[in-house]
């Protein structure tokens, strides 16, 4: 199945906190990964700004290893049906669009079909 891990992940994992090895299975099975670009915009700018250009440009890199979706229309308007905050909206849409399982750490997505929801301790 594929997966979309939500910016709070990418960040547990990027920072190698405690939480990393939770997100580290999904990182790594680069095939299965789908990437909404709005994930990619908040992680690289994070990172940049807390832990300097190389570390965000290597985020990138990883990132981009995976399936890329973009914005278009289609998915804005899905997007605009399901309730939830912009940017979580998009994400969300991006994982139902692609029979994908949404990993996230935000209660926003707590009992939605399709996450998988991991709470902060």
């Amino acid at each position: 199945m594929p997966i979309v891990l939500d910016s709070s992940c990418w960040m547990e994992f990027f920072a190698d906190t405690e939480r990393a090895e939770e997100f580290a299975p999904a990182v790594e099975a680069v095939e299965r990964l789908v990437v909404p670009v709005l994930t990619i915009y908040a992680v690289v700018k994070k990172l940049a700004r807390e832990a300097g250009d190389e570390t965000a440009a290597a985020a990138l890199s990883l990132m981009q290893r995976g399936n890329v979706v973009p914005i278009d229309l289609s998915l804005a308007l899905d997007a605009a049906v399901n309730g939830l905050p912009l940017a979580d909206s998009l994400i969300y849409a991006t994982a139902r669009r692609h029979g994908a399982e949404l990993w996230t750490q935000d209660a926003h997505f707590e009992g939605l079909a399709g996450v998988r929801y991991f709470a902060k301790p």
